[in-house]
């Protein structure tokens, strides 16, 4: 039992080699490991939670957009997939993807999780069946609708060009407490408003007795017969990841949470680990998404307001999902069109503009995750699917219709073949009547899951619906690689409520 609070270690106080021993070792602060490292501190058992980033504190946070994403995230945030070439980001840092974030919270549709059940053989694993699970993480996070007061135009314009095509939308259901409208989520939140997981569950677990271990890179789980020892690997330096010391943690259960793509390189640098089924790093899946820039008679400041305040549901049937959108503008200027003068034009269109996005659900769009010979960075393949290419394009026609029926001038698609500035609605028909290929789309995919999915069949999939690996009897899964589909909304809430529930199964095991 724990009877202490525990302590939080970062880089400069490693000073050897060092062992530890406890209950379960959580590899990953990320809202899943962060979730089951509270709750099994709350449940009494002594806990270790490794992350391989350093903690950040609001001091340190740079708004400078490119430079906050070198420091928060992997491969300087140009990770990018092979084949069809697209970014994506994920965070190194206490708290992993929950502290640059835009801290939207959806629970995934009933019809989505039905489907899970049905195709992938589970049998608990229904909305009714998660909402207990989503209530408490809920509750904890204070998650609730974004409120008006900090909501600003950009994302009530967004509201009004839906209501006027009478597509349904909402404020986004968001884990923060006192949001003054910064729009600083994407640079890490300098209010601390946003329940991020370095100001929210892991001070919980520390307060349960948690050891957390910050600037630790976990290279390999070892294993004996059909159980798992612990894990082992080197203290790294933040930003560099220059290793130095080494270290090792023997736990009676092990808990990867070390995100969708971390989790599988894990595995296979182990041995091949788990991966009875052939599944491991199969079947990757992203949220790829577009995004068009409207351009409003008057000005809109966009820097006021949630960074993703409204969305629409509307069309999550079709296969999309709309939300607004903002980011410092110098990673706006990335997707902007022209050089020179006509570059510097568009720059100064920014006060007057939004930017709006969606995201698709494209389970045919696959690619997998493999371990590069040296190193843990993974070697990431994905094609976009022709049959989700025409999602995009309705996905990106109707975010066009919306911005004209709110009142924009002109908006920027960003599409290749595609004129750079529409004019009208009528203008914008192209979007809808232009064939358009997957070279043609500039996308982004921050949402990835199923590199270790679930399912009943030991055969077909690397875990259990409870997160615990087929192959063996303590080691579990707990990140949005288990998720068997994508889940057509934002993933933090989903798998934060499994990561709940697996929590609850382990700590009755151990």
């Amino acid at each position: 039992m724990t009877d202490a609070a525990g302590d939080l270690r970062v880089y400069a106080e490693y000073d050897r080699d060092f062992s530890e021993e406890v209950d379960a070792v959580i590899v990953g602060s990320g809202p899943c490991g962060a979730v089951v490292a509270k709750e099994l501190t709350d449940a009494g058992k002594r806990v270790v939670l490794l992350e391989e980033g350093p903690p950040f504190t609001p001091s340190e946070y740079e708004l400078d957009g490119a430079l906050s994403m070198a420091r928060t995230m992997r491969e300087g945030g140009l990770r990018a997939t092979r084949g069809t070439v697209m970014p994506t980001m994920q965070a190194i840092a206490l708290g992993g993807g929950s502290l640059v974030n835009s801290a939207i919270c959806n629970r995934a549709p009933d019809f989505v999780l039905d489907r899970w059940c049905t195709d992938f053989e589970l049998e608990h694993t229904t909305l009714s069946d998660l909402d207990p699970h989503y209530d408490a993480v809920g509750e904890f996070l204070g998650i609730a609708p974004t409120p008006e007061n900090v909501q600003g135009e950009r994302n009530l314009s967004f509201k009004r060009g839906c209501d006027a095509l009478g597509y349904s939308s909402e404020p986004c259901l968001r884990n923060v407490r006192g949001c003054r409208g910064s729009g600083e989520c994407f640079t890490g939140c300098r209010m601390r408003a946003k329940q991020s997981m370095d100001i929210s569950y892991i001070p919980a677990a520390l307060r349960g007795g948690a050891r957390v271990l910050t600037s630790v890179r976990v290279e390999e789980v070892r294993a004996d017969g059909h159980r798992v020892l612990g894990v082992s690997g080197r203290v790294v330096a933040p930003f560099t990841g220059r290793p130095s010391h080494r270290f090792r943690v023997n736990a009676r259960a092990v808990v990867l949470a070390a995100g969708c793509m971390a989790t599988p390189v894990i595995l296979q640098k182990s041995g091949n680990l788990a991966n009875r089924s052939g599944q491991v790093g199969e079947n990757l899946q992203f949220h790829p998404g577009v995004a068009i820039m409207g351009v409003f008679p008057d000005p809109v400041h966009p820097e006021f307001g949630a960074t993703q305040g409204y969305q629409s549901r509307h069309f999550l049937r079709d296969g999309f999902k709309l939300e607004t959108l903002w980011a410092p503008p110098a990673v706006l200027a990335v997707r902007m069109p022209g050089s020179g003068d006509a570059f510097k034009r568009r720059l100064a269109q920014i006060p007057c503009a939004a930017i709006w996005d969606a995201i698709a659900s494209c389970p045919r769009s696959l690619g997998r995750v493999r371990a590069r010979r040296r190193g843990l960075d993974p070697n990431l393949t994905w094609h976009l699917h022709r049959d989700d290419v025409l999602i995009l394009a309705q996905a990106l026609w109707t975010l066009a219709e919306i911005f004209f029926a709110a009142g924009a001038r002109s908006i920027i698609p960003g599409v290749h073949g595609i004129p750079d500035e529409l004019h009208s609605r009528s203008e914008a028909e192209i979007l809808r009547t232009h064939s358009l290929k997957a070279s043609d789309i500039l996308t982004g995919g921050n949402h990835a899951f199923c590199t270790t999915r679930m399912h009943g069949d030991p055969s077909r999939g690397v875990v259990d619906e409870n997160g615990k690996c087929h192959d063996y009897e303590n080691l579990w899964i707990a990140d949005t690689g288990i998720f068997p589909r994508c889940p057509s909304v934002n993933p933090m809430w989903t798998g934060m409520a499994l990561a709940h529930r697996l929590a609850q199964t382990l700590a009755e095991r151990l």
